[in-house]
C-alpha cells in the first residue's frame, strides 16, 4: 500500500491509504449519505461505484445537483435544461438513489453566487435529511478549474461543520429541525488531491457503467462506443471489447475505455476497479480516549 498525508483534527500525519471493500449484509442501515454535484456528470464519473456500494450496504441516499446545466446539452438553452434535468433523474435510479434536490444555479456561475446562501441551503438540507455521509468535490484539491466544483466544494465543506451548530440558523429549530453533524466525508478531485481512501467497486461497476449511460445530455460516454466502431470498421479495424452492436458498444466503451482511471486506481491496490478519495472521518475522541485509559474506580 502507499502512504499519504492524512488530516482529521488539523494535524498532519502520515498513514498508509485504506482500501475499503464490499461488506455483506447493511451494515449501514439506518444511515443517510448525500451524493452532490454541481453538474449532472460528476457524481458518474468520479463516485457513482462508492454510492452504489453504500447503498447496497443499508444507507438511504439523496442527490444533490447546484446547477441546472444549462450551458451543457444539446439545442436551445431550455432543451438543454430539461434534458440535463431528465438525465440527473435516470442517474438517480441507477444508483438506488431515494429522491433528487436540484438547486438550480446558473451552470459555470457559481461563483457570482452568494455563498452564504449556498451554504445556508446545504445546512438546511444537512439536518433536514439527517445526513452522516457526503460525497463530493474535494475543496482541498489542486488545480481546479471549473468555479462550479470549487464554489461547491468549499459549501459543503462548511455546511457539514455549521450543521451541528446550535445558535446558527435558529429558525431551522422552530421549524422542527435539530443541530446535526455531518460525520464522514468522500471528496474526489479532477486534479491531484491528498488520497488516503480507495474504494473497491468491482461489485457496482456495472451500476457506475448504466450512471454514465443515463447521463445523455452532456456525459462524456453518449454514443461514443458506436461511433468509435464505426469509425474503425470504415477503416477495416476494430476493438473487440466494443462488441457487435451499439448498445453493448457504448457500454463497452465506459467501462473498458471512460473509465481507465478506476482501472489503474484498482490496478495499484489488486482490484478490478477502484475510486481515490480525500477521506475525512469523526474526528478523534481525545477526552473519551484518555478517560478510557486512565479512569481508577473511586474506591480500591
Amino acid at each position: 500500500m502507499g502512504a499519504g498525508q492524512v488530516i482529521f483534527d488539523g494535524t498532519p500525519t502520515q498513514a498508509e491509504v485504506l482500501v475499503e471493500r464490499t461488506q455483506p449484509g447493511r451494515p449501514h442501515a439506518g444511515k443517510v449519505l448525500a451524493a452532490i454535484q454541481p453538474h449532472s456528470d460528476d457524481i458518474p464519473l468520479f463516485a457513482a461505484g462508492t454510492v452504489a456500494k453504500l447503498i447496497d450496504e443499508g444507507y438511504t441516499g439523496y442527490l444533490i445537483r447546484m446547477t441546472n446545466d444549462d450551458m451543457a446539452g444539446p439545442g436551445t438553452v431550455g432543451e438543454t435544461v430539461l434534458a440535463n434535468q431528465r438525465d440527473n433523474q435516470q442517474v438517480a435510479r441507477a444508483l438506488g438513489l431515494t429522491k433528487v434536490f436540484d438547486l438550480n444555479y446558473s451552470n459555470h456561475q457559481m461563483d457570482q453566487e452568494s455563498k452564504i446562501e449556498i451554504r445556508a441551503r446545504l445546512i438546511f438540507l444537512f439536518r433536514l435529511l439527517k445526513v452522516d455521509t457526503v460525497i463530493g468535490y474535494d475543496p482541498y484539491g489542486h488545480y481546479e478549474e471549473n468555479p462550479d466544483h470549487y464554489v461547491t466544494a468549499q459549501a459543503v465543506e462548511a455546511a457539514c461543520w455549521m450543521a451541528a451548530g446550535g445558535k446558527d440558523y435558529p429558525e431551522h429549530f422552530e421549524a422542527g429541525l435539530k443541530p446535526w453533524a455531518v460525520k464522514e466525508k468522500y471528496y474526489f478531485s479532477r486534479g491531484p488531491q491528498l488520497v488516503n481512501r480507495v474504494v473497491d467497486i468491482s461489485s457496482t461497476i456495472d451500476r457506475k457503467v448504466a450512471a454514465n449511460l443515463a447521463n445523455l445530455a452532456q456525459g462524456p460516454a453518449g454514443a461514443n462506443g458506436a461511433r468509435l466502431r464505426r469509425a474503425l470498421a470504415d477503416k477495416g479495424l476494430r476493438l473487440p471489447v466494443l462488441g457487435a452492436d451499439d448498445e453493448s458498444a457504448n457500454a463497452s466503451y465506459i467501462k473498458h475505455i471512460l473509465l481507465q482511471r478506476d482501472v489503474e486506481t484498482g490496478s495499484k491496490y489488486g482490484l478490478a476497479y477502484a475510486e481515490p478519495y480525500h477521506y475525512i472521518g469523526p474526528p478523534p475522541d481525545a477526552v473519551g480516549d484518555y478517560v478510557r485509559k486512565n479512569a481508577v474506580p473511586l474506591r480500591q
